[in-house]
This record gives C-alpha cells, sequence and structure tokens, in this order.
C-alpha cells in the first residue's frame, strides 16, 4: 500500500485513491462520477460491497483503489449499480467477470443489464454543460450475462445488511438509492447531484450544492421530483451521490428539503412534460424529440475531446 494513513478509528485510507464518506463508507472519483466502498465487517472481516463501476474502461482504476483500500487480491461479496447508466455500470462486466462476485440491480433495471434494450436517448436541449457532453455520450444498455440479478422486492440483499434499497425512479425507471438509518448516511446515486452539472464552473470546482439529477438523462421529471421529494423526508446528515463532493453540513437535512422544494427540472426539453414509459421489458415508448436548432457548439466540441481524451486514459492505464 503507498499514501496510506491511519484515521481516528483506525481505518486506513489512501489520500489520493479514496475519500470518507461516513463510518465504513468511502468514495473514489472517477473522471466526473463516484464509485462507493461499503465496509460489511458484519458479513467478514475485512468484507465490502461495491456501488456502481464507473466509466468503461475503468475497471483496472477500481481495482487499484479496492487494492490499496482492502489489500492484494482483495474483492468485494457484491456489486451493486444504483442504475445502468454507461458511467456507473461501464465497467460492471469487467470486474464482476474477473472476481466472479453477484451484480444487483433494480427489476426495472434489467432490461438495460440483459442486452434487451437501451435507454431513451438523452436530451441535450435541456441546456447546460452536461446537456452539451451528452451529445456525445452513449445511451445504450449493457449485457452482463449470469453476473446480474435483480434486487429483492424487500429493498434488503445480505451482502448489505443495515442499509435499506430504496427505489427512487425518474433519473431512469428502475434507479435506486442506499439508505442506512443508524447513522442516516444516504447514497443517492443520481436521483440528485451535490454539485451543479449544468454550469461549466462547476465542472472544474466542484462546489458542493444539493442539485436535482443530471438533466439531459432524466427521462420522468414528476418521478425524479417525488423521488428528491421522498429522500429529503429521511433527513439524512450525510448524501453522497454519484456526482459531486458528500455534503455532511450541520444543516444537509434542511437544505436538501429545500430542493424537494424548489426542485430544478429543466425549463425546456423532451421529457419535462411527457416522460419515456418503460416497463419490464424496456423502453415502450419516448415522446418526439424537442426542437433543437443548435448545432454542436465549439464548446461542446471541446468538452467532447476533453472527455474522450480522459476515456482513453483510463483505457490505456488499464491496458497496462
Amino acid at each position: 500500500m503507498n499514501d496510506l494513513e491511519k484515521t481516528e478509528s483506525g481505518i486506513q485510507s489512501s489520500n489520493d485513491d479514496l475519500s470518507k464518506v461516513a463510518d465504513g463508507v468511502f468514495h473514489t472519483k472517477i473522471v466526473f462520477v463516484n464509485s462507493y466502498f461499503v465496509d460489511t465487517p458484519e458479513n467478514a472481516p475485512g468484507s465490502f460491497v461495491l456501488i456502481d463501476t464507473g466509466m468503461p474502461y475503468s475497471a483496472a482504476r477500481i481495482k487499484y483503489a479496492v487494492e490499496n483500500r482492502y489489500g492484494a487480491g482483495a474483492k468485494p461479496t457484491a456489486i451493486v449499480l444504483t442504475h445502468g447508466h454507461f458511467d456507473h455500470a461501464g465497467s460492471a462486466l469487467a470486474l464482476a467477470e474477473e472476481w466472479q462476485v453477484p451484480v444487483y440491480a433494480h427489476r426495472l433495471e434489467m432490461p438495460y443489464l440483459t442486452g434487451k434494450s437501451d435507454y431513451p436517448p438523452q436530451d441535450p436541449t435541456v441546456g447546460g454543460a452536461i446537456a452539451q457532453m451528452s451529445r456525445l455520450f452513449p445511451h445504450g444498455g449493457y449485457d452482463l450475462k449470469t453476473h446480474i440479478y435483480a434486487l429483492p422486492e424487500n429493498g434488503e440483499i445480505a451482502e448489505m445488511r443495515g442499509w435499506q434499497i430504496l427505489h427512487t425512479p425518474g433519473h431512469t425507471a428502475g434507479h435506486i438509492s442506499l439508505w442506512r438509518e443508524r447513522d442516516r448516511t444516504l447514497l443517492a446515486g443520481d436521483a440528485l447531484t451535490t454539485m451543479n452539472l449544468d454550469s461549466w464552473t462547476s465542472q472544474i470546482t466542484e462546489k458542493k450544492e444539493f442539485c436535482g439529477p443530471p438533466k439531459p438523462f432524466t427521462t420522468d421529471w414528476q418521478a425524479a421530483h417525488r423521488s428528491v421529494e421522498q429522500l429529503a423526508e429521511l433527513e439524512p446528515r450525510v448524501v453522497a451521490a454519484g456526482h459531486g463532493q458528500p455534503i455532511d453540513d450541520a444543516d444537509t437535512a434542511e437544505q436538501l428539503k429545500e430542493l424537494a422544494r424548489h426542485f430544478d427540472a429543466p425549463r425546456k426539453g423532451r421529457y419535462l412534460l411527457s416522460p419515456a414509459i418503460a416497463d419490464e421489458s424496456g423502453v415502450v415508448s419516448v415522446p418526439p424529440p424537442a426542437t433543437d436548432n443548435v448545432k454542436i457548439a465549439a464548446a461542446g466540441i471541446a468538452a467532447g475531446v476533453l472527455v474522450t481524451v480522459l476515456t482513453r486514459r483510463i483505457r490505456n492505464k488499464g491496458e497496462k
């Protein structure tokens, strides 16, 4: 292990690769999305669960963080996906095949993780930085083969005792968040963000603030609002999301309630008034595309080049 230090609780963490979110919960950032590591010592000493797997070609980066935290040859007892978008499930198959561990997702995400359906198309007409970048992002599904399992309807899995799995649809039909009541820790996935993805400045500074889910890939805004209201009612002490740094302020619960009261849905867009319809088979119908007179602007091209370069760096590192 390198660059490791002891915390007050005796837990080892890496300044370069892992940051502590709450007791036994750590995260690492890969380009612009977070993966989480949840210790589960009640199952076995040193055991843990991985929440979300980052973008394609992120497997080497995640394995490096795992070995820094848990030791050479370590692997989780399971992988849990908050949803199947490319930046959250991009390395799930590679990791599951190497580690031979189950991957869990909500049953309504299964069509996109078994090769049966692609997600509804993203909507760049909502405007903002992430919308410009989204023009170059994929919306296809994955086939995780024999590794994928639907989460139990009771919202619990044996690998994560003490955590409740909450269905928080809107961003996707089968999106989930994870809640630990004993210390009021919330892993929100993309049900919300803790940075303003619409701001080019925030893409660099990652200023902490509660915002709604990533706009161009959210396909049911009424459901997304209800999900934020559901999470706000929990009054969490710590909130960690798929994008942005964790928020653990003294008034975290009130900040989240403020987002629920003043939910920041887009002012325009394909899915604003008519959601995509999906069921256990995948996408059933989508509204017609919104009028988009904007061609890929210079900012969008620059953003696409940046994402491509960073992705290639991840790929190259993984191939070494």
